[in-house]
């Protein structure tokens, strides 16, 4: 991208008053930077990521509120995180922590464990338990 055609949109970073650093080409073809004040393609882009993952937490919380589902999904849908990512924070194989998605493992599961998701959420017990 040539520095004249940094893309100059607006949008949200526009309204935050946040600018773009972005790595474009002078004049005589050496790499030089840009300031943007945002780019609509990407603005779009991120909209509809956003969308679908508030869409994706909406479904966990629908199968965590029907019962079949751990108020777990619901937060690492929410926490935007995966299984492996989530294992990772609590300290749990992740193939326990899968396990864990069953409301009739997750009400067995001890104080200490209970407070590790809660740690990883960063989230007090009590949300934790209900939604």
């Amino acid at each position: 991208m040539k520095n004249k055609e940094i893309p100059q949109d607006g949008g949200f970073l526009e309204k935050v008053n946040i600018k773009e650093l972005y790595y474009a080409v002078d004049d005589e073809g050496k790499y030089t930077t840009g300031i943007s004040t945002g780019w609509s393609v990407k603005t779009e882009a991120l909209n509809e990521c956003l969308e679908f993952g508030e869409d994706r937490i909406a479904a966990a919380k629908e199968l965590v509120i029907k019962g079949s589902k751990s108020p777990i999904v619901y937060y690492m849908e929410k926490s935007r995180m995966d299984w492996a990512t989530l294992a990772d924070y609590v300290g749990i194989n992740s193939v326990i922590v899968r396990l864990h998605q069953y409301p009739f493992i997750f009400n067995k599961l001890s104080q200490n464990t209970l407070v590790k998701y809660a740690k990883a959420f960063n989230i007090s017990l009590q949300e934790l338990k209900s939604i």
